[in-house]
C-alpha cells in the first residue's frame, strides 16, 4: 500500500510493540509467579493436592472433550444440512441456528437449571403425573454443562463449517458420486477433509470459550481451573495461587492452539470455486427427520431460554427496573463503549502498521507483535484479570497510584481480550482499500497520520462501526475478567445475573438476562448480513 520508507514510520512500528507488550504483560506476570512461592502458597498448594487438584484437571479436561464432540456433531452435521441438502424450512434454518451466538452460556445453565431441577416445571409435572418416585437423572452432572455448552458453542462450527461448504459447492460431490462413492462416503471422504481446516478454526474457538467460562461451571457447582482461579483469589485470599493456577489453565489454552495449528498447516487440499450451490433433494422420511432435527436443536438452544426467562420476567413483574437495574445498564454500556472505542483504535493503528514501509527485520519484527497483541482472545478472562491485577498491584505499589480494581484496568483487559475481535474486520476493510488512493494522499504531501484520519478512516467506517458493535456487545456479555476486577459499586447486567444465580433468584436473573440476548442479538445480525451474499 505504501511505496517508500520514512524515518517517521519509526513511531507506527513502535506502537504496534507497545500493543503487543500489553498482551504479553500479564502473562510474563502470571509465569513470574511460580518464583514466589512462600509458605503460605506451599500450604495452600498441598491443600490442593490433597483434596481436588485432580478433580480440576480432569473436569476441565472432561469438558473440553465433550464439549469438543458435542459442537463438531452440532455443527458439521447442521452446517451440511442446510448448505447441501434441502428440505421444508431450509431457508429459515440456515440463519436461524445462528441465533444461540445471542445467549451467553451463564444464561443458558441458570435457564437449564430452572426448568429441569427438582422444583423445576418438568419434574412437578411428573411428579404429579407418575407419583413421587418417579425417577428422574442428576441434571447438575458433567453432561449437563457440556449439553449447554454444546447448545451455545455450536454455531461457531456451523458458520465456518457452512462458509466452507459454500464455497466446495455441488461439482465435487458430483465427482466423487461419479466415482462410485455414496452420498455417505463422499461427506466423509472428500467434503470434511476439504473443510477440515475451517471445521478446526471453529472447534478452536469453540474450545477457547469453553476453558474461559465462568458462568456455567459455577451455576452447575462444576470445579474447573477457571472456579478454582475464582476461589483462590476470593476465598483464600492469595493473588500468587491464582495466578500459578492460571498458568495451568494456559497450559490446556497452549495446547489447544497448538494442535489447531498443525491442523491447519498439515492441511493441503485445493479447492476451486464453488459453482452450482444445488442441494440434493430430501424426500419423505428423510426430510422430516431434517426438518425435526434443525427444529429441535433451534427449540433446545435459543426459543426454549428465551421463551422461560420472558415467563420468569412477567412473573417478577418489573419491580427490578429500578434506579439499580438502570445503574447496571448504565455501567454494562459504559464498560462497553470505552473497551469499543479502546480495542478498535488500537486495531486501527495495527492494520495500518502493518502497511506501512520497513526493512525486512523490522517488518518481520511488526508482524510478530501484531500476531502476539491479537492473541487475547484465546487467554480465559479470568487469567487476563490476574496477571493485570498482579501488573497494577507492583505499579500502584512503585507510583503510589491506585490502579488495581479500577476502570481503567478492567477496560486494559477488556481490550487485551477482544482485540481480535475487533481487528478482523478492520484488517478486512483495509485489505480492500486500492493503493491508488493511498498514493494519492501521500503524492499531496500527507504523512501516515494524516492519511491515517483523513482518507482510511471515512473509507473503513463500515468496518469500523462493526468491529465497535461486535466488541462492545462481548464486553457486556463478559463475566470473569468483569466479577474479578469491577471497582467497587460497578455491578453490570452479568455481575447481578451471577448474584441472583447464586442465590436461586432465577426471576430475579430474568430481566438482565433477556436485556443481554437482545443486545447479542445485534452481532448475531451483523453475521446473517454478511453470510447471505455468499449464500446465494
Amino acid at each position: 500500500m505504501f511505496r517508500s520508507d520514512s524515518a517517521g514510520n519509526w513511531f507506527w512500528h513502535s506502537l504496534a510493540f507497545l500493543a503487543a507488550s500489553i498482551v504479553v504483560f500479564p502473562i510474563l506476570i502470571i509465569l513470574m509467579q511460580w518464583g514466589t512461592i512462600g509458605s503460605g502458597e506451599q500450604q495452600i498448594w498441598q491443600h490442593l493436592f490433597d483434596t481436588k487438584l485432580d478433580r480440576l484437571a480432569l473436569n476441565t479436561l472432561l469438558l473440553i472433550i465433550g464439549v469438543g464432540a458435542g459442537v463438531l456433531i452440532l455443527g458439521v452435521s447442521l452446517a451440511w444440512l442446510t448448505t447441501i441438502c434441502d428440505f421444508p424450512g431450509r431457508r429459515f434454518f440456515e440463519w436461524a441456528l445462528m441465533l444461540p451466538l445471542a445467549i451467553p452460556g451463564y444464561v443458558m445453565a441458570f435457564v437449564f437449571l430452572g426448568i429441569m431441577n427438582y422444583a423445576g416445571p418438568i419434574q412437578t409435572t411428573l411428579r404429579s403425573s407418575l407419583g413421587d418416585d418417579v425417577w428422574f437423572p442428576d441434571v447438575q452432572g458433567p453432561l449437563g454443562v457440556i449439553l449447554i455448552l454444546s447448545l451455545v458453542l455450536y454455531p461457531y462450527v456451523y458458520m465456518l463449517s457452512r462458509s466452507a461448504f459454500l464455497n466446495q459447492g455441488r461439482k465435487m460431490m458430483d465427482a466423487g458420486r461419479l466415482l462410485g462413492l455414496g452420498k455417505f462416503q463422499a461427506f466423509f471422504r472428500l467434503a470434511i477433509p476439504v473443510a477440515r481446516p475451517a471445521i478446526v478454526a471453529g472447534l478452536a474457538l469453540a474450545l477457547m470459550e469453553t476453558l474461559a467460562d465462568f458462568g456455567a461451571v459455577s451455576v452447575f457447582n462444576y470445579d474447573t481451573f477457571t472456579t478454582a482461579i475464582y476461589s483462590a483469589w476470593y476465598g483464600l485470599f492469595n493473588l500468587t495461587v491464582a495466578a500459578q493456577l492460571a498458568s495451568l489453565l494456559l497450559l490446556f489454552v497452549g495446547v489447544t492452539l497448538v494442535l489447531e495449528k498443525q491442523s491447519r498447516d498439515r492441511a493441503r487440499y485445493v479447492q476451486e470455486g464453488g459453482g452450482s450451490t444445488a442441494q440434493y433433494q430430501l424426500q419423505g422420511t428423510t426430510a422430516v427427520l431434517a426438518t425435526v432435527c434443525c427444529s429441535l436443536v433451534l427449540l433446545l438452544a435459543f426459543l426454549i431460554p428465551s421463551f422461560q426467562l420472558i415467563v420468569w420476567m412477567l412473573e417478577a413483574g418489573f419491580g427490578e427496573l429500578d434506579d439499580r437495574y438502570l445503574g447496571f445498564l448504565g455501567h454494562t454500556l459504559s464498560l462497553g463503549l470505552m473497551a469499543g472505542a479502546l480495542a478498535v483504535l488500537v486495531s486501527l493503528i495495527l492494520a495500518f502498521v502493518k502497511r506501512l514501509p520497513a526493512g525486512q527485520h523490522l517488518r518481520r519484527w511488526t508482524r510478530l507483535s501484531i500476531h502476539l497483541a491479537t492473541l487475547g482472545y484465546a487467554l480465559p478472562g479470568s487469567v487476563l484479570a490476574v496477571g493485570i491485577m498482579l501488573g497494577f498491584t507492583f505499579v500502584d505499589r512503585t507510583l503510589g497510584t491506585l490502579l488495581v480494581s479500577s476502570v481503567l484496568s478492567l477496560v486494559v483487559a477488556y481490550c487485551c481480550r477482544f482485540l481480535a475481535v475487533a481487528y478482523a474486520p478492520v484488517e478486512t476493510g483495509l485489505g480492500q482499500v486500492r493503493p491508488s488512493i493511498i498514493d494519492a494522499g501521500r503524492s499531496l504531501g500527507a504523512g501516515p497520520g494524516r492519511l491515517l484520519l483523513t482518507v482510511i478512516v471515512p473509507l473503513l467506517r463500515p468496518g469500523l462501526i462493526t468491529a465497535f458493535t461486535i466488541v462492545l456487545v462481548d464486553v457486556m456479555k463478559e463475566m470473569p475478567a468483569t466479577l474479578i476486577m469491577r471497582p467497587f459499586g460497578w455491578d453490570t447486567l452479568a455481575v447481578r445475573i451471577y448474584t441472583m444465580t447464586a442465590e436461586g433468584q432465577w426471576e430475579r436473573a430474568a430481566l438482565p438476562a433477556v436485556t443481554l440476548i437482545i443486545i447479542g442479538l445485534v452481532p448475531v445480525y451483523i453475521l446473517i448480513r454478511s453470510a447471505r451474499p455468499t449464500d446465494r
